[in-house]
């Protein structure tokens, strides 16, 4: 890590369900500023790892750390953390009955304990910024799916997150909306936010991407820059994915 400790560090982590080992042995360090995307065939443990990050999933072995913190198992200690996890999921999960401003600024109020004022003030900010706030009085329903989940990825800003999650946050899109909500990304890429994200968009993990992590059968199997790893992956699982992948 160029600057200083990894803000996210999973050392030995180790998922099963049932018998099934859907997180093997799982060693990730990731900086400051670092946008590390999860790719790999259905299955391979991507959403699982990335759920275990803001505890979403409990994991059997091993242990993580956010900014150098050991994650809390529940209560308050937890509800912090996950305020310091932004997470942006592939249903945008908004609540129906709230407007877009009241999704955006209900967590700084409730948990954060901002006033209405300064959290509506930084929620229009926000809605700008991922080009919505025209809709701010508006319900999840009247909007499109990528209006949503830029309204999601909003509100998960506004936590001021230390590092953000996305776990196929476009898989649930029409073509024409996955656009919209990858640019919105690659922004937050470009601006520094710490992120991992977990996508079938190869096009994001090529320009937005400093490291893919290449997952199968629940290891990491390689990690490379973007680069790298399309141009000359390593490994055979890797080569076979691809193949299959970058024809169409």
């Amino acid at each position: 890590m160029a600057n200083g400790e990894p803000i996210v560090s999973l050392h030995g982590v180790q998922k099963w369900f049932g018998d099934l080992h859907v997180l093997q042995d799982i060693n990730l360090d990731v900086g400051h500023g670092e946008v590390v995307v999860l790719i790999g065939p259905s299955g391979s443990g991507k959403s699982t790892l990335c759920r275990t990050i803001n505890r979403l999933e409990t994991i059997d072995e091993g242990t993580i750390l956010i900014d150098g913190q050991k994650l809390p198992e529940e209560g308050k200690g937890l509800a912090q953390l996950r305020a310091d996890v932004g997470m942006v999921f592939q249903s945008f999960n908004l609540f129906a009955h709230k407007t877009v401003l009241e999704n955006v600024t209900v967590g700084p109020i409730k948990v954060r304990k901002a006033s209405r004022k300064e959290a509506e003030a930084r929620a229009h900010e926000l809605l700008e910024r991922v080009g919505v706030d025209g809709q701010a009085a508006k319900y999840p329903a009247q909007l499109s799916g990528g209006q949503q989940q830029r309204v999601a990825i909003a509100r998960a800003l506004a936590m001021n997150p230390k590092v953000m999650l996305f776990d196929e946050p476009t898989s649930a899109l029409d073509p024409e909306m996955i656009k919209e909500v990858l640019d919105t990304m690659v922004d937050l890429a470009k601006q520094g936010m710490t992120m991992i994200v977990v996508t079938h968009e190869m096009g994001f993990a090529r320009t937005a991407a400093q490291r893919v992590l290449f997952m199968a059968d629940g290891r990491i199997v390689e990690q490379n820059s973007p680069e790298q790893f399309f141009t000359n992956p390593e490994s055979e699982r890797a080569k076979d994915f691809l193949s299959k992948i970058l024809k169409h």
